[in-house]
């Protein structure tokens, strides 16, 4: 997960951001990582529901040090990962925009795929 820097808050009111998520991947490995994000998502979900909510967002963002982001941050945030439209994050949803919003994680998994199908090209036989 990505951690807000804060760099001159009163100039534009922009947030930075240092993308954490590839150092745990290669300290964690890829279930544990996989583990700690289903752990964010229970973090930010709503419990009767089962979803991150916009409300259970607002509550709980506190919890991650984003309580400074505006609501339209917020709906943002949500309509990113929103894939079917439902207006929430399902478990699924918030693991791939977790991994979507890391560039570098992307870069990474884009090499290891093109290895593998190298590989795979390589010791097809005809």
């Amino acid at each position: 997960m990505a951690a807000p820097q804060s760099q001159n808050q009163n100039q534009n009111h922009h947030q930075y951001f240092h993308d954490f998520l590839p150092l745990m991947a290669n300290k964690l490995g890829g279930d544990a990582l996989i583990g700690e994000l289903c752990k964010g998502f229970n973090l930010l979900m709503d419990a009767e529901k089962g979803v991150i909510t916009f409300e259970s967002l607002k509550r709980n963002s506190a919890l991650l040090g984003l309580q400074d982001l505006s609501n339209d941050d917020l709906r943002c945030m949500l309509q990113e990962g929103d894939f079917d439209g439902d207006g929430a994050l399902s478990q699924m949803e918030f693991c791939v925009l977790m991994f979507r919003l890391s560039p570098e994680l992307m870069e990474e998994s884009q090499f290891l795929l093109d290895e593998a199908l190298l590989e795979e090209l390589h010791n097809y036989s005809y």
